[in-house]
């Protein structure tokens, strides 16, 4: 065997050259490792960076359009305007937010076109729980009726239509835990509703003292030895300040009983959310819906035209249900056609809540410029002194904050949104619940075109029907 020569060690092993160039090698690649990582940071940078970018932009009130409102805007010139060309138009060369709002009413426009074709859900028609799951038992009575011999109340509710028979019901509700006599109730003067309309213009007087006298005794005013006295100076005199909200029946016992036995009446002001829900004894809360759903029975004015709207809603076609009993008594029947078997058509009531007395007490910012602001501020300080006050002293959240924190009220062409997504379809009966809404017919003008089945109580009662409501703000409302 012959032995393999030796190789001679490589000369780059001792070379210089060599282990200079090694050297650089291992510098690239202690770079490569923190350029790698820093490359990654700032990508991730970047992307945080472009969403924060983003989610400002949609919460910034100053890029939403920039709508010139007004309360009675002229007619449009062009009738046969698209809502996409009137949001475009309104919004041509502003920022991105109400791009953001015409691409979302493109998406509903184009959600409701397919979804003709498609039949509704199935529930979409029908109450989350199943109304047969639920016992009426507000008009049953386990107990006799208090002879209210501790004195009188009196109240004089104000603020709107929910507000005032929250107030009514819980008068009701202590006259019978202090065992006193309720006088029929008053209604304070709003500088918002301009409607000097009591108790007997809108519900049935005799109906509530008939239908609640095995409950508590009511009076239609105080006994004449009464009537002369200077509450206020006296101490009988009890406003929203002297009770805290939703206060338990035993702060009306230990409070307001003394001052009801030692001066033989107690007069409430305001009292709108002044009595709890939770807790209360059963029999009391009982007495409250009682009063609420069976004795507060809107006045044959306002009954009669309301039948009239239900009939002309449902397309004149037969619909009973307990709750059109209830709001609208013996003009119900008159509201059915005795001769028609067909199936009453279906509609939805819509209430947007975006009158101007809504948009100003909100605080909140809709588009409409420096012509908005100064309209809305103006109208506070008329109807709202009270919060122009506490503007003054108090720093209160910007409109900005309260629209992302969810705390403005819907504008019409964001209620439609919802409408869409709901799953109404385009030919549902929609049916404008409340007053005027704040920027009239352009506010309206995408929820109309997405809804053109779209009805207010202008469209569906004539002049002549509306004429016994004219100049009575609060009776309309409660149409």
């Amino acid at each position: 065997m012959t032995e393999a020569p030796l190789l001679p060690p490589p000369a780059a092993a001792s070379s210089p050259a060599a282990s200079a160039l090694l050297r650089a090698r291992r510098r690239r690649r202690a770079w490569r490792r923190p350029r790698g990582l820093l490359c990654w940071g700032a990508l991730v940078a970047f992307f945080f960076l472009m969403n924060w970018w983003m989610f400002s932009r949609l919460q910034d009130p100053a890029a939403r359009p920039r709508f010139r409102l007004s309360r009675h805007p002229p007619a449009a010139a062009n009738s046969s305007l698209s809502t996409l060309e009137e949001m475009r138009a309104a919004g041509k060369g502003k920022r991105p937010h109400q791009v953001m709002l015409t691409r979302l009413l493109a998406l509903a426009a184009h959600a409701l076109a397919e979804a003709e074709s498609r039949p509704e859900p199935k529930d979409l028609w029908k109450e989350p729980i199943n109304a047969t799951l639920w016992r009426p038992c507000s008009d049953q009575r386990d107990s006799e009726a208090s002879e209210g011999t501790n004195g009188y109340i009196i109240i004089s509710a104000n603020g709107g239509i929910n507000q005032q028979r929250v107030a009514i019901c819980n008068a009701v509700t202590i006259s019978r835990l202090l065992n006193a006599t309720l006088v029929i109730p008053k209604f304070l003067y709003s500088n918002v509703w301009l409607d000097k309309s009591q108790f007997g213009d809108i519900y049935q007087e005799d109906y509530f003292i008939k239908y609640l006298k095995s409950d508590i005794r009511i009076v239609k005013e105080l006994p004449l030895e009464l009537q002369s006295l200077d509450l206020e100076a006296i101490g009988s005199l009890v406003n929203d300040a002297d009770v805290m909200k939703e206060a338990k029946p035993s702060i009306y016992v230990k409070k307001i009983l003394p001052i009801l036995l030692k001066n033989r009446v107690v007069h409430f002001v305001g009292f709108g959310n002044r009595l709890s829900y939770d807790p209360i004894p059963f029999e009391l809360q009982r007495l409250r819906c009682r009063c609420n759903f069976h004795a507060l029975r809107f006045v044959h004015k306002i009954q009669e035209t309301g039948a009239l709207l239900v009939k002309r809603l449902h397309g004149h076609m037969p619909h009973l249900s307990p709750l059109e009993d209830n709001l609208l008594g013996h003009f119900a029947g008159k509201s059915i056609s005795s001769g028609s078997r067909n199936e009453s058509s279906k509609y939805l009531a819509v209430h947007l809540r975006f009158e101007i007395d809504m948009v100003a007490y909100s605080l909140c910012y809709f588009g409409g410029g420096k012509d908005e602001e100064e309209e809305l501020e103006m109208y506070r300080q008329i109807h709202f002194p009270a919060l122009t006050e506490i503007k003054k002293t108090t720093k209160l959240p910007s409109a900005a904050f309260l629209r992302s924190e969810g705390k403005c009220p819907l504008a019409p062409e964001e209620a439609v949104l919802m409408l869409a997504a709901i799953g109404f379809k385009r030919s549902t009966s929609i049916y404008i619940a409340g007053a005027e809404i704040y920027g009239g017919r352009h506010r309206m003008a995408a929820i109309s075109r997405l809804y053109p089945a779209l009805v207010t109580k202008e469209t569906l009662l004539s002049p002549s029907e509306l004429e016994p409501f004219r100049n009575f703000s609060s009776q309309v409302t409660h149409l």
